[in-house]
Protein backbone atom coordinates (compact mmCIF):
# COMPACT_ATOMS: atom_id res chain seq x y z
CA UNK A 1 0.00 0.00 0.00
CA UNK A 2 2.69 2.50 0.96
CA UNK A 3 4.53 2.04 -2.33
CA UNK A 4 1.40 2.99 -4.22
CA UNK A 5 0.83 5.95 -1.93
CA UNK A 6 4.37 7.22 -2.42
CA UNK A 7 4.11 6.90 -6.18
CA UNK A 8 1.75 9.83 -6.51
CA UNK A 9 4.09 12.05 -4.50
CA UNK A 10 6.62 11.64 -7.29
CA UNK A 11 4.22 13.69 -9.40
CA UNK A 12 4.26 16.53 -6.83
CA UNK A 13 7.76 17.96 -6.44
CA UNK A 14 6.42 21.00 -4.57
CA UNK A 15 4.50 18.98 -1.97
CA UNK A 16 5.81 18.56 1.56
CA UNK A 17 6.57 14.88 1.11
CA UNK A 18 8.27 14.50 4.47
CA UNK A 19 5.37 16.15 6.27
CA UNK A 20 2.86 13.96 4.45
CA UNK A 21 4.77 10.80 5.33
CA UNK A 22 5.01 11.83 8.98
CA UNK A 23 1.28 12.44 9.04
CA UNK A 24 0.64 9.05 7.45
CA UNK A 25 2.83 7.34 10.03
CA UNK A 26 0.96 9.00 12.89
CA UNK A 27 -2.37 8.03 11.37
CA UNK A 28 -1.23 4.47 10.78
CA UNK A 29 -0.19 4.18 14.42
CA UNK A 30 -3.51 5.65 15.58
CA UNK A 31 -5.54 3.25 13.44
CA UNK A 32 -3.50 0.27 14.65
CA UNK A 33 -5.10 0.60 18.09
CA UNK A 34 -7.84 -2.03 18.57
CA UNK A 35 -10.66 0.46 19.09
CA UNK A 36 -14.23 -0.56 18.38
CA UNK A 37 -14.81 2.51 16.24
CA UNK A 38 -11.85 1.55 14.04
CA UNK A 39 -12.54 -2.18 13.87
CA UNK A 40 -16.13 -1.54 12.82
CA UNK A 41 -14.86 -0.56 9.36
CA UNK A 42 -11.45 -2.24 9.30
CA UNK A 43 -12.93 -5.73 9.67
CA UNK A 44 -15.21 -5.57 6.60
CA UNK A 45 -12.37 -4.00 4.63
CA UNK A 46 -10.11 -6.90 5.62
CA UNK A 47 -12.80 -9.39 4.61
CA UNK A 48 -13.05 -7.74 1.21
CA UNK A 49 -9.27 -7.70 0.80
CA UNK A 50 -9.34 -11.50 1.07
CA UNK A 51 -11.60 -11.68 -2.00
CA UNK A 52 -10.33 -11.79 -5.59
CA UNK A 53 -10.06 -8.64 -7.63
CA UNK A 54 -12.43 -8.00 -10.50
CA UNK A 55 -11.59 -9.11 -13.99
CA UNK A 56 -14.10 -6.65 -15.46
CA UNK A 57 -14.92 -3.04 -14.57
CA UNK A 58 -16.81 -0.24 -16.29
CA UNK A 59 -16.64 3.35 -15.07
CA UNK A 60 -18.30 5.01 -18.08
CA UNK A 61 -21.96 4.73 -17.09
CA UNK A 62 -24.20 6.08 -14.36
CA UNK A 63 -23.46 3.01 -12.24
CA UNK A 64 -19.84 2.24 -11.29
CA UNK A 65 -19.45 -1.44 -12.17
CA UNK A 66 -16.72 -3.53 -10.56
CA UNK A 67 -16.78 -7.25 -11.29
CA UNK A 68 -19.48 -9.61 -12.57
CA UNK A 69 -21.49 -12.03 -10.47
CA UNK A 70 -19.92 -15.05 -12.14
CA UNK A 71 -16.46 -14.00 -10.94
CA UNK A 72 -17.27 -14.97 -7.33
CA UNK A 73 -18.33 -18.27 -5.77
CA UNK A 74 -21.58 -18.23 -3.81
CA UNK A 75 -19.83 -18.15 -0.44
CA UNK A 76 -17.59 -15.30 -1.60
CA UNK A 77 -20.62 -13.34 -2.77
CA UNK A 78 -22.22 -13.80 0.66
CA UNK A 79 -19.08 -12.50 2.36
CA UNK A 80 -18.98 -9.49 0.03
CA UNK A 81 -22.63 -8.62 0.56
CA UNK A 82 -22.25 -8.76 4.35
CA UNK A 83 -19.11 -6.64 4.28
CA UNK A 84 -20.66 -4.02 2.02
CA UNK A 85 -23.67 -3.70 4.31
CA UNK A 86 -21.25 -2.85 7.12
CA UNK A 87 -20.42 0.40 5.32
CA UNK A 88 -24.02 1.61 5.45
CA UNK A 89 -25.31 4.20 5.04
CA UNK A 90 -24.09 4.49 1.44
CA UNK A 91 -24.31 8.17 0.52
CA UNK A 92 -22.84 8.24 -3.02
CA UNK A 93 -23.52 5.89 -5.90
CA UNK A 94 -24.87 3.81 -7.53
CA UNK A 95 -22.49 0.86 -7.70
CA UNK A 96 -22.68 -2.69 -8.98
CA UNK A 97 -20.11 -4.88 -7.23
CA UNK A 98 -19.87 -8.42 -8.54
CA UNK A 99 -23.60 -8.31 -9.28
CA UNK A 100 -24.58 -6.69 -5.95
CA UNK A 101 -26.44 -3.48 -6.78
CA UNK A 102 -25.99 -0.65 -4.29
CA UNK A 103 -28.61 2.05 -4.58
CA UNK A 104 -27.06 4.88 -2.58
CA UNK A 105 -28.87 7.87 -1.10
CA UNK A 106 -27.60 10.21 -3.81
CA UNK A 107 -28.07 9.42 -7.48
CA UNK A 108 -24.64 10.92 -7.99
CA UNK A 109 -24.71 10.64 -11.77
CA UNK A 110 -27.13 13.58 -11.92
CA UNK A 111 -24.42 15.84 -10.52
CA UNK A 112 -21.77 14.26 -12.75
CA UNK A 113 -23.94 14.76 -15.83
CA UNK A 114 -24.41 18.43 -14.99
CA UNK A 115 -20.65 18.82 -14.59
CA UNK A 116 -19.40 16.64 -17.44
CA UNK A 117 -19.87 19.11 -20.35
CA UNK A 118 -17.64 21.60 -18.51
CA UNK A 119 -15.03 19.22 -17.11
CA UNK A 120 -11.49 20.60 -17.33
CA UNK A 121 -8.85 18.51 -19.07
CA UNK A 122 -8.03 15.52 -16.85
CA UNK A 123 -5.86 13.49 -19.24
CA UNK A 124 -2.43 13.14 -17.62
CA UNK A 125 -3.37 15.56 -14.86
CA UNK A 126 -2.94 15.30 -11.08
CA UNK A 127 -6.32 15.68 -9.42
CA UNK A 128 -7.62 16.04 -5.86
CA UNK A 129 -11.11 15.11 -4.67
CA UNK A 130 -11.53 16.68 -1.24
CA UNK A 131 -14.18 15.01 0.88
CA UNK A 132 -14.30 12.17 -1.64
CA UNK A 133 -16.65 9.96 0.40
CA UNK A 134 -16.57 6.43 -1.12
CA UNK A 135 -14.86 7.64 -4.29
CA UNK A 136 -17.78 7.51 -6.73
CA UNK A 137 -16.60 10.59 -8.60
CA UNK A 138 -12.99 9.40 -8.56
CA UNK A 139 -14.03 6.24 -10.39
CA UNK A 140 -16.04 8.34 -12.85
CA UNK A 141 -12.88 10.34 -13.62
CA UNK A 142 -10.90 7.27 -14.70
CA UNK A 143 -12.11 7.19 -18.34
CA UNK A 144 -10.55 10.67 -18.66
CA UNK A 145 -7.11 9.07 -18.01
CA UNK A 146 -5.75 11.21 -15.14
CA UNK A 147 -2.19 10.59 -13.98
CA UNK A 148 -3.43 10.35 -10.39
CA UNK A 149 -6.55 11.18 -8.41
CA UNK A 150 -5.98 11.67 -4.70
CA UNK A 151 -9.02 11.49 -2.44
CA UNK A 152 -9.03 13.27 0.92
CA UNK A 153 -11.46 11.62 3.34
CA UNK A 154 -11.13 11.83 7.15
CA UNK A 155 -14.31 9.85 7.90
CA UNK A 156 -13.23 6.25 8.50
CA UNK A 157 -16.49 4.77 7.23
CA UNK A 158 -15.91 6.32 3.80
CA UNK A 159 -12.13 5.88 3.90
CA UNK A 160 -12.33 2.11 4.38
CA UNK A 161 -15.25 1.82 2.00
CA UNK A 162 -13.14 3.41 -0.74
CA UNK A 163 -10.17 1.21 0.11
CA UNK A 164 -12.46 -1.81 -0.25
CA UNK A 165 -13.71 -0.65 -3.66
CA UNK A 166 -10.16 0.16 -4.75
CA UNK A 167 -9.04 -3.35 -3.82
CA UNK A 168 -11.87 -4.95 -5.77
CA UNK A 169 -11.17 -2.82 -8.85
CA UNK A 170 -7.47 -3.72 -8.83
CA UNK A 171 -5.39 -2.49 -11.78
CA UNK A 172 -8.43 -0.83 -13.37
CA UNK A 173 -8.22 1.82 -10.65
CA UNK A 174 -4.47 2.00 -10.11
CA UNK A 175 -4.49 5.79 -10.60
CA UNK A 176 -6.71 6.27 -7.53
CA UNK A 177 -5.31 6.95 -4.06
CA UNK A 178 -6.75 8.07 -0.75
CA UNK A 179 -5.47 9.82 2.34
CA UNK A 180 -7.33 9.90 5.69
CA UNK A 181 -7.01 13.68 5.68
CA UNK A 182 -9.35 16.62 5.34
CA UNK A 183 -9.05 20.00 3.72
CA UNK A 184 -7.16 21.09 6.85
CA UNK A 185 -4.09 19.25 5.50
CA UNK A 186 -4.20 20.73 1.98
CA UNK A 187 -1.43 23.11 3.05
CA UNK A 188 0.98 20.18 2.72
CA UNK A 189 0.38 20.28 -1.07
CA UNK A 190 1.45 23.71 -2.39
CA UNK A 191 1.17 24.01 -6.21
CA UNK A 192 0.55 20.27 -6.48
CA UNK A 193 -2.77 19.77 -8.30
CA UNK A 194 -3.92 20.58 -11.80
CA UNK A 195 -7.56 20.19 -10.78
CA UNK A 196 -9.25 20.17 -7.38
CA UNK A 197 -12.81 18.96 -6.89
CA UNK A 198 -14.55 20.31 -3.79
CA UNK A 199 -18.07 18.93 -3.87
CA UNK A 200 -20.53 19.30 -1.01
CA UNK A 201 -17.99 20.60 1.52
CA UNK A 202 -17.79 24.39 1.69
CA UNK A 203 -21.03 24.96 3.62
CA UNK A 204 -19.71 22.73 6.41
CA UNK A 205 -16.74 25.03 7.00
CA UNK A 206 -16.68 27.75 9.65
CA UNK A 207 -14.21 29.78 7.56
CA UNK A 208 -15.03 29.17 3.89
CA UNK A 209 -12.89 32.08 2.66
CA UNK A 210 -9.80 30.75 4.42
CA UNK A 211 -10.41 27.36 2.83
CA UNK A 212 -10.64 28.91 -0.63
CA UNK A 213 -7.28 30.63 -0.03
CA UNK A 214 -5.75 27.26 0.89
CA UNK A 215 -7.17 25.61 -2.22
CA UNK A 216 -5.83 28.44 -4.38
CA UNK A 217 -2.34 27.78 -3.04
CA UNK A 218 -2.66 24.02 -3.64
CA UNK A 219 -3.35 24.48 -7.35
CA UNK A 220 -0.60 24.63 -9.92
CA UNK A 221 -0.42 27.81 -12.00
CA UNK A 222 -3.30 27.65 -14.47
CA UNK A 223 -5.08 25.03 -12.36
CA UNK A 224 -8.84 24.67 -12.00
CA UNK A 225 -11.14 24.41 -8.99
CA UNK A 226 -14.47 22.64 -9.44
CA UNK A 227 -16.67 23.78 -6.57
CA UNK A 228 -20.09 22.24 -5.89
CA UNK A 229 -22.27 23.44 -3.04
CA UNK A 230 -25.67 23.92 -1.58
CA UNK A 231 -26.99 27.39 -2.30
CA UNK A 232 -30.10 29.33 -1.49
CA UNK A 233 -32.06 30.80 -4.41
CA UNK A 234 -31.85 34.51 -5.19
CA UNK A 235 -29.77 37.00 -7.14
CA UNK A 236 -28.34 39.00 -4.23
CA UNK A 237 -24.87 38.41 -2.86
CA UNK A 238 -25.67 37.07 0.59
CA UNK A 239 -25.28 33.94 2.70
CA UNK A 240 -27.67 32.32 5.14
CA UNK A 241 -26.25 31.62 8.60
CA UNK A 242 -28.72 29.19 10.22
CA UNK A 243 -29.66 29.69 13.85
CA UNK A 244 -29.05 26.03 14.69
CA UNK A 245 -29.62 23.66 11.78
CA UNK A 246 -30.28 23.84 8.06
CA UNK A 247 -32.44 21.05 6.61
CA UNK A 248 -31.94 19.29 9.97
CA UNK A 249 -28.14 19.31 9.56
CA UNK A 250 -26.32 20.86 12.54
CA UNK A 251 -22.96 21.15 10.76
CA UNK A 252 -24.02 23.72 8.16
CA UNK A 253 -22.59 27.19 8.71
CA UNK A 254 -22.90 29.39 5.60
CA UNK A 255 -25.29 28.70 2.72
CA UNK A 256 -24.57 31.33 0.05
CA UNK A 257 -26.45 32.41 -3.02
CA UNK A 258 -24.69 31.68 -6.31
CA UNK A 259 -23.81 35.37 -6.55
CA UNK A 260 -22.23 35.30 -3.09
CA UNK A 261 -20.21 32.19 -3.90
CA UNK A 262 -19.04 33.85 -7.13
CA UNK A 263 -17.80 36.81 -5.09
CA UNK A 264 -16.06 34.54 -2.56
CA UNK A 265 -14.10 33.01 -5.43
CA UNK A 266 -13.15 36.25 -7.16
CA UNK A 267 -12.10 37.95 -3.91
CA UNK A 268 -9.78 35.01 -3.22
CA UNK A 269 -7.95 35.49 -6.49
CA UNK A 270 -9.74 33.02 -8.73
CA UNK A 271 -10.25 33.99 -12.36
CA UNK A 272 -12.59 32.93 -15.15
CA UNK A 273 -15.22 32.08 -12.54
CA UNK A 274 -18.12 30.35 -14.28
CA UNK A 275 -21.44 29.13 -12.90
CA UNK A 276 -21.84 25.79 -14.65
CA UNK A 277 -25.15 24.72 -13.14
CA UNK A 278 -27.81 25.75 -10.65
CA UNK A 279 -30.50 23.15 -9.98
CA UNK A 280 -33.01 22.67 -7.17
CA UNK A 281 -32.34 19.65 -4.98
CA UNK A 282 -35.01 16.98 -5.54
CA UNK A 283 -36.25 13.81 -3.90
CA UNK A 284 -35.36 12.00 -7.10
CA UNK A 285 -31.68 12.81 -6.71
CA UNK A 286 -31.47 12.38 -2.91
CA UNK A 287 -33.70 9.84 -1.16
CA UNK A 288 -33.91 6.96 1.29
CA UNK A 289 -32.99 3.50 -0.06
CA UNK A 290 -32.31 -0.02 1.19
CA UNK A 291 -28.63 1.00 1.48
CA UNK A 292 -29.39 4.28 3.28
CA UNK A 293 -32.31 3.66 5.60
CA UNK A 294 -32.21 6.88 7.64
CA UNK A 295 -33.92 10.19 6.97
CA UNK A 296 -33.24 11.81 3.62
CA UNK A 297 -34.17 14.92 1.69
CA UNK A 298 -37.97 14.53 1.84
CA UNK A 299 -37.74 14.48 5.64
CA UNK A 300 -35.86 17.78 5.71
CA UNK A 301 -38.56 19.86 3.99
CA UNK A 302 -41.64 21.63 5.28
CA UNK A 303 -44.44 19.14 4.54
CA UNK A 304 -46.78 22.04 3.74
CA UNK A 305 -44.32 23.88 1.48
CA UNK A 306 -41.43 21.95 -0.11
CA UNK A 307 -39.83 25.26 -1.15
CA UNK A 308 -38.83 25.62 2.51
CA UNK A 309 -36.78 23.52 4.91
CA UNK A 310 -38.30 22.32 8.17
CA UNK A 311 -36.74 25.36 9.84
CA UNK A 312 -38.45 27.71 7.40
CA UNK A 313 -35.36 28.58 5.37
CA UNK A 314 -35.30 28.49 1.54
CA UNK A 315 -34.80 24.91 0.33
CA UNK A 316 -31.41 24.38 -1.28
CA UNK A 317 -30.33 24.51 -4.87
CA UNK A 318 -27.14 22.73 -5.95
CA UNK A 319 -24.63 24.92 -7.77
CA UNK A 320 -21.42 24.05 -9.61
CA UNK A 321 -18.67 26.58 -10.31
CA UNK A 322 -15.46 26.34 -12.31
CA UNK A 323 -12.65 28.74 -11.43
CA UNK A 324 -9.01 29.08 -12.47
CA UNK A 325 -5.91 30.62 -10.97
Amino acid sequence: MMKEMEDYLELMPAADGDGIRRLRAREEARLARPKKGFLRFQEPWQEICALPRAGYSDFTGDKVIIGRRKELADDQSTVLHRALRAFMPWRKGPFSLFGIDIDAEWQSFYKWDRLRPSLPELDGRVVADIGCNNGYYMFRMLPCRPAAVVGFEPMLQHYYCFKSLRHLAGEAAEQLFIEPMGVEQIGLYPESFDVIFLMGIIYHRREPLTMLQQLHRALKPGGTLILESQAIPGGESLALFPERTYAKAPGVHFVPTAACLHNWLTRNGFKEVELISQTPTTTTEQRRTDWMTFESYADFLDPENPALTLEGYPAPDRVIFSAKI
